[in-house]
């Protein structure tokens, strides 16, 4: 069988003739047209091994300090069978749709905001598709959104190495993306997956945030380790990557994702929002 069909002479076509095809000098490329009323100049990508660390929450709290600083900020929602960000921002009205594209949300504190659940009959029916299709959708909220001129888009992507940060890494141009951990032993094998598929994937690893980092006596100010001790200094020195962040179990925060969280102030990231500013 010929090893590149796409050749003019397919069929005399050998390894060593492949060498020099213009399809091997001129790799395809997979990156998806933006939406011609778009201009964004950074993509980040927020991304985890595992559910349940707060990934959305870092999301979030990156766009707050960065809006708040006075830059243009939009968050793609990815994690399209569980979308978060709407509800964090009390966002529940449907988005709204012209020929030339899909407008997002708006959050109280001037933050653009795309996800399935703003497009949606009903926000709490389930989104039972498979991946191809989950991908698609990704994808249409690059080339069919109006996100307008962005400084920061932020990218809240689902859990794991599967279809969707797959899709993100190869059809956005993602400049960098920042991991989310929490303290737990088994995290280390997790940050490594997240971390390792980033590299392969040529896509910059800005750093590591860790959540739920400890608990703060509320009577006496002790940090009381839940999760047990911390161990993201020794991964992040290992992977030679750095901690931008460790966030204390705050409940303040927890009431505020209810639906109020554009009034949230994150300190515990700001190295996160200063590697985020450093980019050209």
């Amino acid at each position: 069988m010929a090893e590149n069909s796409t050749c003019s002479s397919a069929s005399s076509c050998s390894k060593s003739s492949c060498e020099g095809c213009p399809s091997k000098q001129n790799p395809q490329s997979f990156l998806v047209d933006m939406n011609a009323f778009s201009d964004i100049k950074h993509v980040i990508g927020v991304v985890s091994g595992k559910g349940g660390v707060g990934k959305s929450m870092v999301t979030a709290s990156l766009a707050n300090q960065l809006a708040s600083r006075g830059y243009r900020v939009g968050i793609m929602d990815a994690d399209i069978t569980g979308p978060s960000i709407p509800k964090m921002y009390g966002l529940h009205q449907r988005a709204v749709a012209d020929d030339q594209g899909i407008y997002p949300a708006i959050t109280d504190n001037d933050i653009k905001v795309i996800s399935i659940n703003l497009l949606m009959p009903n926000e709490e029916s389930p989104v039972i598709w498979r991946g191809p299709v989950i991908a698609g959708m990704v994808k249409q909220f690059w080339s069919d959104v109006i996100w307008g001129e962005l400084d920061y888009l932020l990218v809240d992507m689902p859990p794991g190495t599967g279809d969707v940060p797959l899709t993100v890494f190869q059809s956005l141009p993602v400049e960098g993306i920042v991991i989310v951990s929490s303290p737990q032993d088994l995290v280390r094998m997790i940050v490594k997956k997240a971390y390792n598929m980033a590299v392969t994937m040529n896509i910059p690893v800005l750093g590591i945030v860790e959540n739920y980092s400890y608990l703060s006596c509320p009577d006496c100010g002790k940090k009381i380790s839940v999760f047990g001790e911390s161990h993201i200094d020794e991964i992040a020195k290992e992977l030679g990557t750095q901690v931008l962040g460790k966030m204390p179990i705050d409940p303040e925060f927890a009431r505020m994702a209810d639906g109020s969280f554009a009034q949230a102030v994150n300190p515990y990231i700001d190295d996160a929002v200063m590697a985020l500013r450093r980019l050209k």
